[in-house]
């Protein structure tokens, strides 16, 4: 039996007019189609990270992630791990495809919180507008945060 999907209402947010309705689930997928998944909720928030890792691996000045409980998405496909040890100590392990390595997601094996989806292979992606924006001590020069964000300088 298929979910029911879940229809969310937006208004004009800081002078921004968003879509009327978003419904889930929606679909998302690798550049070659062999991993897919479903969103099934609404992330909890989305995330920019200015990095130098992200920038790397968006191979843009900041990499966007949602983050959803992992009970909110369903993988298909099989997928391989890469980790690494962040600056602070914590396990950064990452899921990607096999065959054209678009990452999927990223996880903190030690812990329990959510998954922080890479959510730009999303079929719908309206509702990525970032709220946060992290590690901006490691921005780019040209690019201008939005007035209205959370700001950190590090990770928070």
């Amino acid at each position: 039996m298929s979910p029911k999907p879940l229809t969310l209402q937006f208004t004009e947010l800081n002078n921004r007019k968003y879509m009327e309705e978003i419904i889930y689930p929606i679909l998302g997928a690798c550049q070659c189609g062999a991993v897919s998944y479903e969103l099934l909720t609404p992330p909890l928030k989305v995330v920019a990270c200015h990095c130098k890792e992200c920038q790397k691996l968006s191979t843009s000045a900041f990499s966007i992630t949602a983050m959803v409980d992992k009970n909110s998405v369903r993988f298909h496909g099989k997928m391989n791990e890469w980790r690494r040890v962040a600056d602070n100590g914590n396990v950064v392990a990452a899921k990607f495809c096999p065959s054209c390595s678009n990452r999927i997601y990223h996880f903190n094996p030690n812990e329990e919180g959510p998954l922080k989806l890479k959510p730009s292979n999303l079929n719908n992606t309206e509702m990525l507008e970032p709220s946060v924006h992290i590690w901006v001590s490691e921005k780019q020069n040209w690019y201008t945060l939005p007035k209205n964000a959370v700001v950190y300088q590090k990770q928070p």
